[in-house]
């Protein structure tokens, strides 16, 4: 299950620079498959998202930090732990229950991410 940032963010920075995926971009920042990913030309992603890894998509929050669950690993093939939730100061990097998945879907999608 992807990790989802909640509108308890103060803001802090502390979770963007952890993420192995770059799947959390700051409030209002547009976001990109190919951003701290191997990921280049057209790419689809386990949602069904097909296009160029380098398009800009429009922010999913406006007023806190966020992740993008097509990125989102739970840094599974990286670390034993999510980094964003054991950096925040404020616990607000949970579990996201709209975006569920597997170790092994997981493990597929940091291959995907990352070749």
């Amino acid at each position: 299950m992807a990790i989802r940032i909640t509108d308890d963010c103060i803001n802090c920075a502390a979770c963007e620079p952890e993420c192995p995926n770059g799947a959390i971009y700051k409030n209002a920042d547009e976001w990109r498959f190919s951003d701290k990913t191997s990921i280049a030309g057209v790419f689809t992603s386990k949602s069904g998202i097909t296009c160029n890894a380098d398009d800009a998509h429009p922010p999913l929050s406006t007023d806190y930090f966020y992740i993008v669950p097509d990125k989102c690993t739970e840094c599974i093939g990286f670390h034993d732990e999510p980094q964003c939730a054991s950096v925040c100061p404020v616990d607000c990097c949970l579990p996201d229950p709209d975006h569920v998945e597997t170790e092994e879907e997981l493990m597929e999608k940091m291959h995907a991410l990352h070749g």
